[in-house]
């Protein structure tokens, strides 16, 4: 009889003890999850307006001119993706650029260099169309920084066109990782596509 409620007194004891120490105010939060993002298939629509140059555009995204003075810039544009929060500014310089070239290349540069405090790395790269003569670079940005991508054209004499990707969002580069891969393709479908007029 002794042993059974020494075995009922350690049971109880047991049971008080993990009570009480299940009750701390210690509280490890779960890690935020994100939803999952369906990506469409990519597919393009042609833009071919009034500008001295066409391009194919990913037909999830529109173009806007609300917000530009298009008497002044009529070949300005923003491209948007509504459904990811994402916005590519266009915009373009013509008439005979030649002799303001170095000046829009450094420009560029400049915009770049701004992120280079927030960048792990960016990436450059040459982009060489002799048949179609387009030449620029392109700049991909790796880590939490304001623009994803960036890139310029020219045809070194008369024309030059930059466009810079930004999201409407806090740089969170894991949460948006699949949709900046999935517009980077589309704005690389952009580059692949352009030609002068």
């Amino acid at each position: 009889m002794r042993a059974k409620a020494n075995n009922l007194l350690s049971l109880l004891l047991i049971i008080l003890v993990s009570f009480f120490s299940a009750c701390s105010d210690d509280y490890t939060p779960k890690p935020r999850g994100y939803h999952r993002i369906e990506l469409p298939e990519h597919s393009y629509n042609k833009f071919d307006e009034n500008c001295p140059f066409t391009f194919e555009y990913s037909k999830h995204s529109k173009l806007d001119y609300k917000r530009i003075d298009t008497n002044r810039n009529p070949c300005w544009m923003n491209i948007l993706y509504p459904k990811f929060k994402a916005r590519v500014y266009v915009s373009y310089f013509g008439e005979h650029v030649e002799d303001s070239l170095r000046q829009l290349t450094e420009d560029s540069r400049d915009l770049v260099m701004k992120h280079i405090v927030k960048a792990n790395d960016i990436e450059e790269s040459l982009i060489t169309k002799r048949e179609d003569d387009v030449y620029g670079i392109s700049y991909d940005f790796k880590g939490s920084t304001a623009s994803n991508y960036q890139f310029f054209i020219t045809d070194s004499t008369d024309h030059y066109l930059h466009a810079s990707l930004y999201f409407e969002t806090a740089p969170k580069p894991d949460s948006i990782a699949p949709v900046e891969q999935f517009v980077k393709e589309d704005i690389e479908h952009f580059i692949r596509s352009f030609e002068w007029k």
